[in-house]
Formats: structure tokens, sequence, C-alpha cells
């Protein structure tokens, strides 16, 4: 197989979905307590998923990916997660609501904030070429 960087990210992402899915068909309770391990130590997932993005934002952008292409991506796939979370929702609310009355919203969420915003910014000064 001779794939670009772009190619093996969809592959790893391809296999990696049949796998998940094909575990959560024959024994749900096997992929829960696998992710439930993985999410344990919260700081060291969200070191895992920070690393592994910079590395797929860095061969995206190598690939020719623009980070307007990026952003609109992102919103496909945040329209994918509203169907598989809109049942959710009201689980949510009440812990973002939580959140916002205690003050803590911005303080837990920080680094995701500011993710988004430096993305924003690359993709605001790409469509405006500022």
């Amino acid at each position: 197989m001779n794939f670009s960087s772009i190619e093996w990210i969809a592959f790893i992402l391809i296999v990696g979905a049949i796998i998940k899915m094909f575990v959560l068909w024959i024994n749900p309770k096997a992929w829960f307590d696998f992710a439930n391990g993985f999410y344990k130590n919260v700081v060291i997932a969200q070191i895992i998923g920070m690393v592994l993005a910079t590395i797929i934002f860095y061969y995206l952008i190598q690939g020719g990916v623009t980070i307007v292409q990026i952003l609109a991506i992102m919103a496909f796939l945040a329209m994918i997660l509203v169907v598989g979370l809109a049942s959710e929702l009201d689980i949510l609310v009440k812990r973002y609501k939580s959140l916002i009355r205690s003050g803590k919203l911005w303080k837990k969420y920080w680094l995701y904030i500011l993710i988004w915003i430096i993305l924003l910014v690359l993709g605001a000064k790409e469509l405006f070429n500022l």
C-alpha cells in the first residue's frame, strides 16, 4: 500500500472504527472497559489526544489541506455528533448548567477553548487573507 499521509490517517480511522463497531456488536462491555480504562486518567487521555491531534493536523497541513477545509470538515463532524448526542442532550445540559453556575466552565475547558480560538483565528486569517 503506497498511501499518502492523509490516506494513512483515513485508513487508521477506518480500521479503528471497524474494530470498535465489531467489539461493540460482540461485547459492548469490553469496549466500555477499554474506554473507561483509557479515560480513567483524564490528564493522560488529554495529552494523548492533543499529541495525536497535533500529529494529524501537521500531516493534513503538509498534505495540502487548508485550515479552512479543516474547519469545514469540523463543521460536518459537529453535525454528525449532533445526530449521536441529541438523545443525550439533557445530561449534557445539566452538566454545563452546573459548570456555569459554579463559574468553572472556562477554567475546566480552557485548553479546549484555546485550541478553538487558535483554529478560528487561523481560519479567519486564511479566509480574509490577513
